[in-house]
């Protein structure tokens, strides 16, 4: 059975591009009820402007309200285990609850902070850098550049050992990935929260100067221990996940786009440009931004009733010809668009700051450091029945 036979049709691509019949949903329609990746039915929302408007409004639109349904197949558990489960987690929260999570971790991730971990970065991307160059090629870019670097970032800001990373990131890939049993996936997240529950148990014993310790030093009277567990679990998976395949998807797309890899090198300075044309050229996060509406609403003239679930395609809203002209294409000379791979409104990505930075630093010292860097076969396999769209292998030579 083929993907597009398999997958919901908002994750379908055709590798960096969304699927023609999604595009046509949004041209056409604007709104589709459709079969969601969980088994239920939902309202798929496809233009830049409902999307936006749609993550914008918490009151009608709610991330909350979710927890009512049950997936077919997931472990059927009790009001009290589902609260202990998604606490501390901020993308089942509205405000006010979300508000009171949210403003002890902004700070955090403020881009004047952010700065401060520039360095380290550096370090970082230099020391694998290294590493490839020595080893010599052909190398995995995924497993070699784009993996390891945002781990070991996320590690040392949160706090988690960067050796227990294989176990992680194995637990991560169950998760995110959606071609696995529900059971599966429930059950690595609950070994997520149970590993991230005796980092929490470690910090409050004896808080470091990582993002765990503040919490505990700083919010530890009013967060509970699975709320901190929550917090973590969430960063961890975002931190690694997201940033790893803009890395290597986003080598692969300038690579694959010749003009605009070699406008970057001769004009570094437009890296800025660069990240967010790649941002949203590739939307990642193709699964969707999943709400429920707590109202009758109306979306693109479509009346939707109280209590569905309505899901935000992001590849579709960020190739929308309202936002960009030739909206298909990959242009790092674009005036900045406002896209929302990141979101939008009181969800928008928190860590966007670290993200951007990350690739403001790994791209260029890629690039300079391998100026002949060519895919050197086989096709990358792309990955299409995960949370996270990316690239499973990708090797490259220079």
């Amino acid at each position: 059975m083929s993907e597009s036979m398999t997958l919901p049709l908002h994750m379908r691509r055709a590798e960096f591009d969304p699927a023609a019949e999604l595009a046509a949903v949004r041209d056409e329609e604007g709104v589709r009820k459709v079969r969601t990746v969980f088994g239920v039915d939902g309202w798929l929302i496809t233009r830049f402007a409902d999307v936006r408007a749609v993550l914008g409004d918490a009151e009608r639109f709610s991330n909350a309200h979710q927890m009512v349904f049950r997936i077919p197949g997931m472990p059927q558990r009790t009001d009290e285990e589902i609260a202990e489960l998604r606490a501390g987690n901020l993308l089942a929260f509205d405000p006010p609850e979300h508000t009171r999570l949210r403003r002890m971790l902004t700070p955090e991730f403020t881009v004047r902070r952010m700065r401060r971990l520039e360095p380290r970065i550096h370090d970082i991307v230099t020391e694998h850098l290294d590493a490839m160059e020595r080893t010599g090629p052909p190398a995995d870019l995924v497993t070699d550049f784009a993996l390891p670097i945002p781990s070991l970032v996320i590690c040392e800001l949160l706090g988690v050992p960067y050796d227990d990373r294989a176990d992680f990131q194995r637990r991560s890939g169950r998760m995110l990935d959606l071609s696995l049993p529900p059971q599966e996936r429930a059950a690595a997240s609950l070994e997520s929260r149970v590993y991230m529950g005796e980092l929490v148990a470690r910090a409050k014993a004896d808080p470091g100067d990582d993002l765990l310790g503040m919490l505990v030093r700083e919010h530890g009277e009013d967060l509970t221990p699975a709320e901190l567990a929550g917090i973590g679990s969430l960063l961890l998976l975002a931190g690694h996940e997201t940033t790893s395949n803009m890395l290597s998807l986003g080598t692969l797309a300038l690579l694959r786009n010749p003009e605009q890899l070699e406008l970057l090198r001769k004009e570094p300075e437009r890296i800025d440009a660069a990240v967010e044309e790649l941002l949203r050229w590739l939307s990642i996060v193709h699964s969707g931004m999943t709400k429920v509406t707590t109202t009758d609403v109306e979306v693109a003239g479509q009346r939707i009733p109280a209590g569905e679930i309505v899901i935000c395609a992001l590849p579709a809203a960020n190739r929308d010809p309202a936002l960009a002209a030739d909206p298909d294409r990959l242009d790092i000379g674009r005036d900045s668009l406002g896209h929302v791979a990141f979101g939008h409104g009181v969800h928008h990505c928190l860590g966007a700051p670290l993200a951007r930075m990350e690739m403001r630093v790994a791209f260029p010292a890629l690039l300079q450091r391998f100026p002949g860097l060519r895919e050197a076969g086989p096709e990358p396999a792309f990955r299409s029945f995960n949370v996270v769209y990316g690239l499973s292998s990708f090797k490259v030579a220079w």
